[in-house]
This record gives structure tokens, C-alpha cells and sequence, in this order.
């Protein structure tokens, strides 16, 4: 076995550990909104959305050639990874379009602040194991400094509940994947997993991209926009972030998506040259206060394992 393929079906506690890589993958996502900022007006976000899932497949596919050739075949619950493929579909979708209804700051803020949540309330009803407390106090903590983030940034003078509705579902879809895909990529090669997942997303996402996002209109920019979106931003993001799930809870893996507005409040600064107002910095201090809260829970848990 080479030495890439072995750093992909191994534990992520021999290298630089599980929380490193989580937080590796989110800084990737918080970069989805700047590269947003630069996608041309014409091109629909729905097509985005299915664009970036089919480039993230295409990614995994490849992937899956390169450091899985010539290992035997693994069992795969195909029940499971349909539904991890659904639960990608539907966030992509609402995300894009709750974002579209109640402006990016509150949109992004309500999906990925919802999901821990979300993700905490399924892992005691599902798998049985109810967080700790220090854990719901770090999340809350974390979803509390977004929110603040986001008012900051918002401008809105009517709450937009329809959309606000959309970016709850995609929390709660982004949790659920969470969960289903855990127990898949500890029993299976992470790459080959993704693989069929991403490909199941974006065979769902296209025609509901073609019925909302009218007909595709992708000039050279764009197309650059989406392979970025799809393959660092999705592709590589979820790479390290299902490697990362093989090593801590979950819910864990979820809340820790939260660093995140981080990376996006940052490019927002050196790249868009957004002046944020004074108090999304108390914000930003309750997201990082929160997250080492999550951590310090997360090896609680593991010390007493």
C-alpha cells in the first residue's frame, strides 16, 4: 500500500489529528462566499450549487482511481450513501436558495449555526449518546457569536421567513449527512465513499437546477468560479473533513464547521474589503471561545474512552 493510500484509509489520530482536519476543511468552506463575490451576475446559484457537486464527484471519482487502484473491494451500504447523497442534494439546494431569500450573512449564519444543533439532537436520539454539557455550552457558545456575525453584516429590515426556513433545512440535512456518512467512511475507504455520494448528488441536483436555475449560462470566469467551488471548496474540504469523522463524534465534526465564518470574515476583509461593524468582532471572539469549548469536550470524551 503507498504511502497516499495508506494516509486515506488510516486513522487521522496517526497524523495530525481529527480536530485539525475538521477545521482544515472549514477554513476551505469559508472560503465559498469569496469566491461567490467573483461568479458573473448570469450564472443562477442553483447551478452553482449542481455544478459544485458535479465537479466535487468528478474529484472523488478520480481520486478514488488513483489511491484505491488495485485494493479489494469493501462492502458499502448503498441504502446509506444514497441517502448521504440525498441529504448533499437538498442542502445544496436550500442552502443556495435560503441564501438567494434572506441575504448571505443571516442565510449562512441560520444553515451552519443550525446544523450542530441539529446534529447534537440526532446523535442522542439515534445513536444514544447525548453530548456533554461542556459541549451544548461551546456549541451554543459558537451559534451565538454567528448570529451576532450575521446581524452585523445584515441590512435586513423584514425577517424573510421563508428563507430563513430553506437554511434550517439545510442544517438539518448537512447534520443528517453527517451522521450516515460517519459510519460509512469508518467501514470503508473515504475516497470511494465520496465518490458514489457526491455522484448521487449531483445526479439529484441537476434536474432541480435545470427546473429553478433556468437554462445554463456559464462564461470562462464562471467556470472557473465552479471548479473551484467544486473541487478545493467541496472536494478537498470533504476529503478532510470525512477523514477527520473517523476520529471524534459526529456532532463534533458538525460544531467544529463553525470555524468556518472565521476564514470567511477574514477574506472578507483582505480580499472583498468589507468594513464590518465593532460588534461582529465580539462575534467572532464568541465563534473562536465556542470552538475551543467544542475541543476541550471532544478530548474530555476521549480521555474518558
Amino acid at each position: 500500500m503507498s504511502s497516499t493510500t495508506a494516509s486515506l484509509t488510516s486513522s487521522p489520530r496517526n497524523t495530525i489529528g481529527p480536530v485539525g482536519l475538521v477545521l482544515a476543511a472549514a477554513m476551505l468552506w469559508g472560503t465559498t462566499g469569496t469566491a461567490q463575490h467573483f461568479a458573473p451576475a448570469q450564472l443562477s446559484p442553483y447551478w452553482v450549487g449542481a455544478l459544485r457537486m458535479v465537479m466535487a464527484a468528478l474529484f472523488f471519482v478520480l481520486l478514488a482511481a488513483v489511491v484505491d487502484k488495485g485494493q479489494p473491494r469493501q462492502p458499502m451500504n448503498q441504502v446509506r450513501i444514497l441517502f448521504c447523497g440525498a441529504c448533499m442534494a437538498v442542502y445544496n439546494l436550500c442552502f443556495f436558495a435560503g441564501i438567494k431569500a434572506s441575504g448571505v450573512a443571516l442565510g449562512t449564519a441560520l444553515a451552519i449555526g443550525s446544523g450542530p444543533i441539529w446534529a447534537g439532537l440526532m446523535q442522542a436520539v439515534v445513536q444514544k449518546r447525548m453530548p456533554s454539557p461542556l459541549w451544548w455550552l461551546g456549541t451554543c457558545t459558537g451559534v451565538g457569536g454567528g448570529i451576532i456575525m450575521a446581524l452585523a453584516a445584515s441590512n435586513q429590515q423584514q425577517l424573510p421567513w421563508h428563507g430563513m426556513a430553506l437554511c434550517l433545512l439545510a442544517g438539518m440535512a448537512y447534520a443528517a449527512y453527517a451522521l450516515v456518512n460517519q459510519a460509512l467512511v469508518v467501514q470503508a475507504r473515504v475516497a470511494s465513499v465520496n465518490a458514489r455520494v457526491f455522484a448521487y448528488s449531483a445526479l439529484l441536483s441537476l434536474p432541480f437546477a435545470a427546473w429553478l436555475g433556468g437554462p445554463l449560462q456559464v462564461s470562462a470566469s464562471g467556470w472557473a468560479v465552479v471548479m473551484y467551488l467544486g473541487v478545493v471548496a467541496t472536494g478537498m474540504a470533504y476529503l478532510l473533513f470525512s477523514i477527520g469523522l473517523r476520529g471524534m463524534s459526529a456532532a463534533t465534526g458538525v460544531a467544529l464547521s463553525k470555524a468556518e465564518p472565521i476564514t470567511a470574515f477574514a477574506l472578507s476583509l483582505l480580499v472583498v474589503g468589507e468594513r464590518p461593524a465593532w460588534w461582529s468582532i465580539l462575534g467572532l471572539m464568541a465563534v473562536i471561545a465556542g470552538l475551543w469549548l467544542v475541543v476541550k469536550a471532544e478530548q474530555k470524551n476521549h480521555d474518558a474512552v
